[in-house]
């Protein structure tokens, strides 16, 4: 049985449901990145020696599978109409979310890992948070730097919060108190990302999102902070 919900009306479909096609898309998704790196020649090889186009078509691969997954949820146990099913709707004020996602990155990030990096200087250094969008800035150019921006600025935000909030976090909601559906939510984000340096910052970050999607019932506003976020993360390394 689902509950209603004060911000999303009622929640669409089961912790179980959505826990299943989540894991089934990660499975399938797996073996299709491990193809597609391999037939690229980094079998083996380390993320950070991949070339753009071969991060690129990972992150696609993985995108489609739990899109996929999204849609079967969206036929089989919700409406059918994707946009309702999953709150992907948008409204003007919406776009406070770029500045308030930009604000993550350049206030609440750094203040967040200042203590941090005064108990553990060498885990948090700096330049540790920030390796990986180096990594993926400095193997771009010139036509790929725009595909890394559409990657990292676009495709991320858009799916994830899909996944991550109007999926994951709304099926949290039909059996648990909507405050640590928001808190679990916002760990399984992090976790998921596979980045242990990262995983403070990544679930403050998805704490934000999931308050907007919980304040305003609708995936408009917690795309477009993930948008500002990601975008000014690689502007910060370019």
């Amino acid at each position: 049985m689902t509950r209603s919900h004060p911000a999303t009306n009622s929640t669409r479909f089961t912790l179980g449901v959505v826990a299943g096609a989540w894991v089934a898309a990660y499975v399938v998704a797996i073996p299709l990145q491990s193809l597609i790196i391999g037939v690229g020649g980094y079998a083996g090889e380390p993320s950070d020696t991949w070339p753009t186009s071969v991060t690129a078509l990972s992150a696609l691969s993985l995108w489609v599978c739990f899109l996929v997954a999204a849609v079967v949820v969206s036929r089989r146990f919700g409406s059918g109409r994707f946009a309702e099913d999953f709150r992907f709707t948008f409204r003007g004020n919406d776009l406070l979310g770029l500045p308030l996602g930009v604000a993550c990155q350049l206030a609440m990030v750094p203040l967040l890992y200042w203590p941090l990096q005064r108990i553990w200087p060498e885990t948090f250094h700096s330049d540790e948070l920030s390796q990986r969008a180096r990594d993926l800035w400095d193997r771009a150019d010139g036509i790929w730097l725009i595909v890394l921006v559409a990657v990292v600025a676009i495709g991320a935000p858009l799916v994830e919060e899909i996944i991550y909030r109007g999926m994951i976090q709304q099926a949290l909601h039909s059996r648990i108190d909507d405050a640590l559906a928001v808190v679990l939510s916002a760990l399984f984000f992090a976790l998921i990302h596979l980045q242990p340096v990262e995983i403070p910052g990544l679930f403050a970050f998805g704490l934000v999102v999931g308050i907007c999607f919980m304040r305003t019932g609708r995936l408009g506003m917690p795309i477009l902070v993930h948008v500002g976020f990601n975008a000014t993360g690689l502007l910060l390394v370019a």
